[in-house]
């Protein structure tokens, strides 16, 4: 399929684009996704909207005066899924992108992941905070920011490939899943520092420069002494 062109000034669409690759990454590294957060969150709307229509329908076959009770009640049941689903969207899924767990060998259990993204108002800086368990059970939370730059180009592309390796260097957990993005990401950065990759820094190798001439070294200036002729 065809890459799809964005505006590269449209802050939205930058990180609309980055959050839908965000999940595919990580389920083609075998991550299992949870929809419980997405299923909850369409229930209450659909809810919302279907209870809406019924009432609308009922009023206009029926009428007012014959609806006018149910209606009451499908108007406080309709606020109250409203409110229902605002709470859930800010105070539960929080900008979450992805929720899931891996049972991989590397790994040797099922670790859970989550990560949410936001962006600040005319800032193209991508920012996630992302919850998993380490080896040992112990569950951490890292707060990670990079600028969209890195990963779309100058016409406005998504490059799937340094986003990758950005989130398996940063990621401890995704590193272990995927070792060769977190490799290719630390050989760019020490190629970009101008490292060898195979052979490391190369040292500066010493020549023997020839000193400079002083006015003591210098060989003296023969003089030719002028004698006066003799009559």
């Amino acid at each position: 399929m065809a890459a799809t062109k964005i505006a590269v000034y449209s802050i939205s669409d930058l990180k609309n684009t980055t959050d839908d690759a965000l999940p595919n990454y990580l389920t083609s590294l075998k991550f299992k996704q949870s929809h419980f957060l997405t299923d909850v969150r369409l229930a209450l709307g659909y809810s919302a909207v279907v209870i809406a229509a019924i009432t609308f329908y009922a009023d206009y076959k029926l009428g007012w005066d014959k609806t006018k009770y149910w209606t009451f009640w499908a108007v406080l049941v309709y606020f109250t899924l409203n409110g229902a689903l605002t709470f859930w969207i800010w105070g539960v899924e929080k900008g979450k992108v992805f929720a899931g767990q891996i049972d991989h060998p590397k790994v040797g259990r099922k670790s859970p992941l989550s990560i949410a993204s936001s962006v600040a108002k005319h800032t193209p800086i991508y920012n996630i905070t992302v919850e998993y368990s380490n080896s040992k059970g112990e569950t951490k939370t890292l707060k990670l920011s990079s600028p969209f730059t890195r990963w779309f180009d100058v016409n406005g592309f998504f490059v799937a490939k340094p986003f990758q390796q950005w989130l398996a260097l940063e990621i401890p957990l995704i590193g272990q899943v995927d070792p060769k993005n977190k490799d290719d990401d630390a050989k760019s950065a020490a190629s970009a520092n101008g490292e060898s990759e195979v052979d490391g820094p190369v040292e500066n190798e010493k020549y023997d420069t020839p000193k400079k001439s002083t006015s003591s070294d210098a060989a003296p200036t023969s003089t030719r002494s002028r004698r006066g002729k003799r009559g």
